[in-house]
């Protein structure tokens, strides 16, 4: 499996309406923090982040959060 690329170095706050939304995990995305599909071959995958209600949201950008897809400062230890 490949180490993710940090896309960068802190998180990105997007207000997100309820439904389902892809995370890429891997960092190689031209469309950050959403995948398009660019993990192919890497060995990692999107994590699948699903909102019953409107929301405001930090994702991670580092590609290192413990708790993907939020932020959770790991992005200050790289």
């Amino acid at each position: 499996m490949s180490e993710p690329q940090v896309a960068d170095s802190k998180p990105i706050l997007v207000d997100l309406k309820p439904g389902s939304y892809w995370w890429c995990a891997c960092g190689r995305s031209s469309t950050q923090p959403f995948c398009d599909g660019s993990h192919a071959g890497t060995g990692l995958e999107p994590v699948e982040l699903v909102l019953e209600k409107p929301r405001k949201v930090a994702l991670c950008m580092c590609k290192h959060t413990g708790d993907p897809p939020l932020c959770d400062g790991s992005h200050t230890k790289l």
